[in-house]
């Protein structure tokens, strides 16, 4: 039985989490796949938004079993209070939990550098977590991941070398020079032991549970445009967000992937630094923003609002191999007289369809919009295609249409029911 993954479509946020939750009914295993706490999946659970930064979003289906991947960046401490705080639902986060031991661990030396660079002129807009610090770690093969707690002469003597490092390299911050490799591993011994009953080997148990006609879900944080390779670098994360990091994020072939379903609201948001041409002027974002609550899950930074970006959309799709579109906050556009896209760009005088590899080019990318009439109509009780507007059913018609990719499931609020599918199934 192959896997389904789920991707944003966008620069993150774009509803992910309340995707793989309702599909998680039908399915086995979901895997997260890259990132780390800088996601936020906002998930409805008996009425109260549950926030999951580090843990699969399919973890409040009862009966599945979550996984956090290789391609993860851990930091334990959250995990620990994130995994508490689920539990203090009635959910019974740890025994249905497996941690890979090959994932890299965000350690108190990452935080603290990435609080020097997120100061000044070369700050990127990142969350904070010291996630991009322990990819660059992981890809200087210098890091230290989850199964390495184990041996702990071992990675006091690598994180010493680490962290001297890293003194040397911004020797203006107080808060390392005045840190220790022993201090580090004091801070994780408690957090070892508690993490040691989790601790798997992710990619074996996935290979079995596929071998035995099981049915997997591989979840990806941030958005295609955020992917360190693909997105508007260097506003970038630090991981392969898009749908061929899935598999590799795991532990797995590229084959076991049958179907990728990328997210995308209505509309955009990107959150941080970086080039964003379908953005609203102010007044106009403080509208959306307000009736979409876009604020960060994880920050609560303010996000950037703009209209739907076609050549972005079509970009994701290309890029991660889109087979279905699943398009959220549609509900949000319901009292907008009209609603714009950019169906294209203009760079000094030029009609460009693509979107640039360039992020200086991207940033002079001027959009060409296409209005379409709002419907002025509810459409948060909808739970069929016919149930909604026709103007609706005409914005999303067009919107497949252009980006070449089927419509398949429609969100019109927080809740998971409040959606409509029209055949998409994990299989």
């Amino acid at each position: 039985m192959p896997c389904t993954v789920v991707v944003g479509a966008q620069w993150g946020d774009e509803g992910k989490g309340k995707i793989v939750d309702a599909l998680s009914a039908e399915a086995d295993f979901v895997a997260r796949y890259q990132g780390g706490p800088n996601a936020g999946h906002s998930v409805i659970h008996q009425g109260r938004t549950v926030v999951l930064q580090l843990i699969p979003s399919g973890i409040l289906t009862p009966g599945k079993r979550c996984l956090i991947g290789n391609g993860v960046v851990v930091d334990l401490a959250r995990l620990r209070e994130e995994v508490e705080r689920i539990e203090a639902l009635g959910v019974d986060a740890r025994v249905r939990l497996g941690v890979s031991g090959s994932a890299h661990l965000i350690l108190p030396y990452h935080l603290a550098a990435e609080r020097v660079t997120e100061k000044g002129e070369g700050a990127i807009g990142t969350t904070g977590r010291g996630i991009g610090f322990a990819y660059r770690d992981k890809a200087a093969r210098t890091g230290l991941r989850v199964a390495d707690l184990e041996d702990a002469p071992w990675f006091l003597e690598r994180a010493g070398r680490n962290l001297a490092r890293l003194q040397r390299e911004f020797p203006e911050s107080d808060e390392l020079r005045s840190m220790t490799a022993e201090q580090v591993l004091d801070q994780l011994t408690d957090l070892a032991r508690w993490v040691k009953p989790m601790v798997t080997d992710v990619s074996l148990e996935l290979h079995e549970a596929l071998a035995r006609g099981r049915r997997v879900l591989l979840e990806g944080a941030q958005g295609t445009l955020l992917d360190l390779d693909h997105g508007t670098y260097p506003y970038v994360t630090s991981s392969s967000a898009s749908a061929a990091g899935a598999a590799i994020g795991v532990g797995l072939g590229p084959r076991v992937v049958a179907r990728v379903i990328g997210v995308s609201k209505a509309y955009a948001t990107r959150v941080g630094h970086g080039p964003f041409p379908s953005e609203m002027p102010a007044s106009e974002a403080e509208r959306l923003r307000a009736r979409g609550e876009e604020y960060g899950a994880v920050t609560g930074r303010p996000r950037r609002c703009g209209w739907l970006d076609l050549p972005a959309l079509r970009y994701a799709a290309r890029i991660n191999g889109l087979d279905e579109l699943a398009i959220t906050k549609l509900d949000v556009l319901d009292e907008f007289d009209e609603i714009q896209v950019a169906e294209r760009y203009d760079v000094g005088g030029k009609a460009v369809d693509r979107f640039p590899s360039s992020t200086r080019e991207l940033e002079r990318c001027r959009p060409v919009w296409r209005g379409f009439p709002g419907w002025k109509t509810a459409t948060s009780g909808a739970r069929r295609w016919e149930d909604l507007p026709g103007a609706a059913r005409s914005y999303l018609e067009w919107i497949e249409d252009r980006a070449g990719v089927p419509v398949t499931v429609v969100s019109v609020g927080a809740e998971r029911e409040a959606e409509i599918r029209r055949g998409v199934a994990v299989r």
